[in-house]
């Protein structure tokens, strides 16, 4: 698959390192010779320098042989001339990184006659990750399958745990009455994701993610050794275009929410766009403003603010006092490797929820959905079984699975089963499937 990507900005920067892995025909345009030479001494890729709206340089880059050309550069105008010249060259699929949501949602302008295929929109992805988390409060990542018939949801494991200690075959034959899978443990201090056998031993302060099905969502606070608590009263620090819509989606939903905008122009102006938010001038990192507004009674506090520091920072502070849920928008990606470790539930990254929604239109198979998680390099798959597709020829402890990757349920007729060796998958099946990047491309093709 031949894809063209125009910006090596961060979105730009990480498509083509999970490219990479699958030895993707992949090319990355940019002005800045810096970014590109760094692209060059740690990925498999060809880099063009220069401008992406260059007829000239598209042409002798083969845009005419591309499957897909993706636009992320900083500018929407950019993405949006990009987008369209290289369609009118022969590009087969399009996507362009977008800012305006308005586009999104405006369905009287058909964007697709002009040569854009899809866009996306990282505020918008931001602001419902940051919904989602909400809605599953003792969890710092969590992804839903078939409207929640499955769930992949990560926690830090504490020493409150009754899995500390246990390997994954103890925890089974413990916690016999409960269907979840453990698909994948993060480790401190070790880079690489671990995909659990049956003696992997669960540790304190592992990020440990599983696998469950709907009907035993409650019963997996007890083996996390967290309780579920209702999140009422939410603190927005900073009014940018994800603050502004995050209040927004949790208003729907029937959330308190208070935004603190440090800008009194801002402010005003948000005041009377969100009725139903309480909206104060002030900085949200001052104690005083923080105690004046019942930090203490306060379920959630989400810093989203254009400063990654201002919003570790301030989550930090709210954690102090009491607060149970803290969600800090950041903009460097090294920071998403020490949430857990410094006490902030979820770090999240707008660019790096982007990426991993590009993705989807990259990825061969039938796939219905596709997530990446936090702090791991690894994607859960939802596959729809074709006929005479090779994963359905035998029960799955015959199938020859690769190690890097594990099934995470199957969703057959509506409803969820459990991925166990025994079961033999089906035409028709839906399947979940948490994949280390080596493994994409033979997991891909049992799927076919």
């Amino acid at each position: 698959m031949k894809i063209i990507i125009a910006g090596a900005g961060d979105v730009g920067f990480h498509l083509a390192k999970l490219l990479s892995y699958e030895s993707q025909d992949t090319y990355i345009i940019d002005f800045d010779g810096e970014k590109l030479n760094y692209l060059n001494s740690h990925l498999d890729v060809i880099t063009k320098k220069g401008d992406a709206t260059s007829i000239k340089l598209l042409k002798e880059i083969g845009i005419d042989s591309a499957d897909l050309l993706i636009a992320v550069t900083e500018s929407q105008n950019t993405n949006f001339t990009i987008s369209v010249i290289g369609k009118a060259l022969g590009a087969k699929k399009t996507i362009a990184r977008i800012d305006n949501p308005e586009f999104l949602n405006d369905c009287e302008v058909d964007f697709k006659q002009f040569g854009l295929d899809f866009m996306i929109s990282p505020q918008e992805l931001a602001a419902n990750e940051i919904k989602m988390l909400l809605n599953q409060s003792s969890f710092n990542d969590t992804v839903e399958f078939e409207k929640g018939l499955f769930n992949v949801m990560g926690t830090s494991l504490s020493y409150k745990s009754p899995l500390v200690d246990l390997t994954v075959k103890e925890a089974k034959l413990k916690f016999s009455t409960i269907d979840f899978i453990t698909i994948a443990i993060k480790r401190e201090n070790i880079s690489q994701t671990i995909i659990p056998r049956g003696d992997t031993t669960y540790q304190v302060n592992d990020q440990v993610y599983f696998s469950v099905p709907s009907y035993n969502m409650k019963d997996l606070y007890p083996i996390i050794g967290k309780k579920k608590f209702d999140i009422k009263n939410v603190i927005i620090l900073g009014g940018s275009s994800i603050g502004q819509k995050t209040a927004r989606n949790l208003c729907q939903e029937g959330f308190k929410v208070k935004l603190i905008e440090k800008d009194k122009e801002k402010a005003e102006n948000l005041a009377e766009e969100l009725d139903s938010v309480l909206v104060i001038n002030g900085d949200g990192t001052d104690l005083e403003l923080l105690e004046e507004e019942n930090i203490r009674e306060t379920d959630a506090f989400i810093a989203v603010t254009n400063n990654s520091e201002t919003n570790i920072m301030s989550c930090l502070v709210a954690k102090s006092k009491g607060v149970k849920k803290t969600i800090a928008l950041v903009e460097n990606m090294d920071y998403i490797d020490i949430s857990q470790t410094i006490g902030i539930e979820s770090l999240i990254n707008k660019k790096l929820i982007a990426a991993s929604n590009i993705l989807r239109h990259i990825r061969k198979g039938e796939i219905l959905a596709l997530a990446n998680l936090h702090n791991i390099d690894a994607e859960v798959f939802e596959f729809e079984v074709q006929p005479n597709a090779r994963v359905t020829e035998k029960p799955i402890k015959d199938l020859n699975f690769p190690r890097e990757a594990v099934f995470g349920g199957i969703i057959r007729d509506g409803k969820p089963y459990m991925s166990f060796g025994e079961m033999q998958i089906q035409s028709g099946d839906k399947v979940i499937v948490f994949c280390l990047p080596e493994a994409i491309s033979t997991v891909e093709s049992l799927f076919r």
